[in-house]
């Protein structure tokens, strides 16, 4: 694999700051590229997490149809 020698010389001060390797950084970087699956598991995760921080809802807190609908609203 090659890179600009200027990014390679910004990861080397990344892994620096981290107290690791460039070839570290890498490793964890390709892992977790791995681990995310595809782009439908990740949504599917996010919604979960979203819906879990939902305490609680009720349908009468809605918007009626007209207010939603209502175009002097956004003025």
């Amino acid at each position: 694999m090659s890179v600009p020698d200027e990014v390679y010389r910004q990861a080397r001060v990344k892994a620096a700051e981290r107290d690791t390797s460039v070839s570290a950084l890498v490793r964890e970087f390709l892992t977790k590229l791995g681990e995310g699956g595809s782009d439908f598991e990740r949504r599917k995760k996010l919604q979960d997490e979203v819906l879990r921080t939902i305490k609680k809802f009720r349908a009468r807190d809605r918007l009626s149809r007209d207010d939603v609908h209502d175009r002097n609203a956004i003025r």
